[in-house]
């Protein structure tokens, strides 16, 4: 028996429509975003409340026990994930939404014989388990439990056009007949799909697959609100599906290339490789004392952070030694590439931690001008982001890429663990360029080192 009015179940829906569009207005600042994600959560809240006062819920201990076991696995997973793990976290929880939303299509399959509703169930349940399967192939490249490299087999696109032909075929048969034969056919066809769409995807490209598999996951939800006639399902899924489709083409655009060149370009040898061989070039080493000397005398330092200074923890020491530089009237500011760490905002999101004020963060196109005149850019576990090869080597990967331009600047101080490439596996001429000097080491016990030595000159 429902409690609520129609009437109020609606006004209540409107409410949680509002809060999720807010929501994305405030995710898309970091000054806004921790409100933003506060406006979602209270949402998405408000939704789930509606539900069970307005529907005539049966197994109601079943439901309630769900939601108790999903709170217990989640809370812990969200409070004791590193930033470094966000990504993985990220991919994890879409894949787990697309995949409640095509076992829930599958439940839903004999409580209709409209044609309609059954396309919406096919649709649910294809875009889900490639959703589903695929994101649980990213989580496994980013956590290296699979090689980051591109995975490719003789005859894979033959096999991947006969997988989404079989796909259509199974999703024909259960539109005209309702068979549950055919939706287990077309669920693990569907994982199939999925398997084989992101296995050819290289390593650097991974961030921008997890957009787009979040945007699959969003139609498939939206689908399930016409599968299951609730119009908040269907506005919510429409959102999470349009913002991710726009973020991955942002994404795609931030590295210069197509989205169907990220996906598939592996077949035409166009992807990131995804090496990890070492280079063994001569390169300038320096001394914590000889950085310090560099950056203390300097009048402007430009920072660039990458994965490394997320991995070492570094936030907060490079966020002091940004401050004690600041106090002997150096010029310091922070220049963020769209796609530095693992997904986009994860330098923001970093920062932030360490409260660097948002005025010191510079984007891209605000901060390349600026790099002529700087007298030293400091850059802190991060590489493709800042090689040259993008602009200069049509024959590499991440050629066309817009990169932070600092070979412009008067002398570059790279922080490196070592002579390994970056994400994209290819080796960086910046690092052999006659301005550049390298200091080896963890990245905060490096930046712990530079500190002291600042402070004593």
């Amino acid at each position: 028996m429902s409690i609520l009015a129609p009437a109020w179940t609606a006004l209540l829906y409107l409410v949680a429509a509002v809060c999720f569009i807010l929501a994305l207005k405030g995710l898309s600042s970091p000054r806004t975003a921790r409100r933003g994600n506060v406006i979602g959560a209270a949402g998405a809240a408000v939704a789930v409340v509606t539900v069970f006062l307005s529907a005539r819920l049966e197994n109601i201990p079943l439901i309630l026990a769900a939601i108790a076991v999903g709170t217990a696995l989640a809370v812990p997973v969200a409070r004791r994930v590193q930033m470094t793990q966000m990504p993985q976290l990220v991919a994890l929880f879409n894949g787990v939404g697309g995949g409640a939303a095509a076992l829930v299509a599958v439940l839903e399959l004999g409580h209709s014989g409209d044609s309609w509703v059954r396309l919406a169930v096919v649709f649910t349940m294809l875009v889900g388990a490639v959703s589903f399967a695929g994101s649980a192939v990213t989580v496994g490249k980013l956590q290296e439990l699979i090689s980051t490299r591109p995975l490719l087999f003789p005859g894979m696109p033959a096999v991947m056009v006969v997988v989404l032909a079989g796909a259509l075929t199974a999703g024909g048969f259960i539109v005209g007949t309702g068979s549950p034969g055919w939706a287990g056919a077309l669920l693990v066809l569907g994982l199939a799909a999925g398997l084989l769409l992101v296995l050819p995807v290289g390593g650097a490209d991974v961030p921008i697959v997890i957009s787009l598999l979040n945007a699959f996951t969003g139609l498939a939800v939206a689908a399930s609100g016409i599968v299951l006639g609730n119009v908040l399902l269907l506005v919510a899924g429409t959102l999470v599906g349009a913002s991710g489709t726009i973020l991955t083409k942002v994404m795609a655009s931030a590295m210069g290339r197509g989205v169907a060149g990220i996906m598939f370009g592996a077949f035409r040898g166009g992807s990131t490789a995804g090496s990890t061989t070492l280079s063994d070039r001569p390169v300038r080493s320096s001394s914590p004392e000889d950085v310090a000397v560099q950056l203390g005398y300097a009048q402007r330092v430009v920072i660039v952070p990458g994965y490394g200074l997320a991995v070492a923890q570094g936030q907060h020491t490079v966020a002091e030694l940004a401050t004690a530089l600041t106090a002997r009237g150096v010029d310091v500011v922070f220049a963020i590439h769209p796609v530095a760490g693992r997904m986009p905002g994860h330098m923001n999101v970093l920062l932030a931690e360490a409260n660097v004020p948002y005025e010191s963060l510079r984007e891209l196109e605000e901060v390349n001008p600026e790099f002529a005149s700087t007298d030293i850019v400091l850059v802190v576990g991060a590489n493709d982001v800042v090689n040259p090869a993008a602009k200069t080597s049509p024959g590499s990967p991440i050629f066309g890429m817009p990169i932070l331009e600092v070979v412009q600047a008067q002398q570059v101080v790279f922080l490196k663990r070592s002579m390994r490439p970056g994400f994209a596996g290819i080796e960086n001429e910046l690092l052999h360029d006659p301005k550049t000097t390298l200091l080896f080491g963890d990245a905060k016990d490096s930046l712990s080192k530079v500190l002291g030595a600042v402070k004593i000159l």
